[in-house]
């Protein structure tokens, strides 16, 4: 049995296969899935699991060398927003880049997958970019 606290099948498999500069996206429930790319969709019902929690769970298994967000995050100001300035202060999510929304739609393309989650406060969306442990 694994020890770290994420027991997803296929989100585990995800992170195991990322490479250095590979792209996992976390999305809030409205969040678009480009076609081709892989979706983990883990949403049950609103806000179950939220995205901070999905987000944390995330970064147990992840080396994260940077991530992206919408720029439309910092004027709408959801909760998630304070977690995540402190996990940037933590330097558990690297160099943030802003985008704007419909650039990070444009980004997610890249994506090796998108997870879904049940979160429905607006632009709580974040592009990892996958780091180097070494």
């Amino acid at each position: 049995m694994k020890k770290t606290p994420l027991l997803n099948i296929a989100l585990s498999r995800v992170i195991a296969s990322l490479g250095h500069g590979d792209i996992l996206v976390i999305g809030d429930a409205g969040l678009p899935v480009p076609p081709g790319v892989e979706l983990i969709d883990l949403a049950l019902t609103q806000g179950i699991p939220d995205f901070i929690s999905t987000l944390r769970i995330v970064l147990s298994e992840m080396q994260v060398e940077s991530h992206v967000l919408a720029e439309e995050i910092l004027l709408k100001q959801p909760p998630a927003l304070t977690a995540l300035n402190a996990l940037t202060e933590q330097a558990e999510l690297g160099e943030r880049r802003l985008l704007s929304h419909d650039q990070f739609k444009q980004l997610s393309r890249n994506a090796r997958a998108v997870v879904r989650t049940g979160e429905c406060q607006p632009y709580c969306n974040i592009a990892l970019v996958s780091g180097v442990t070494f």
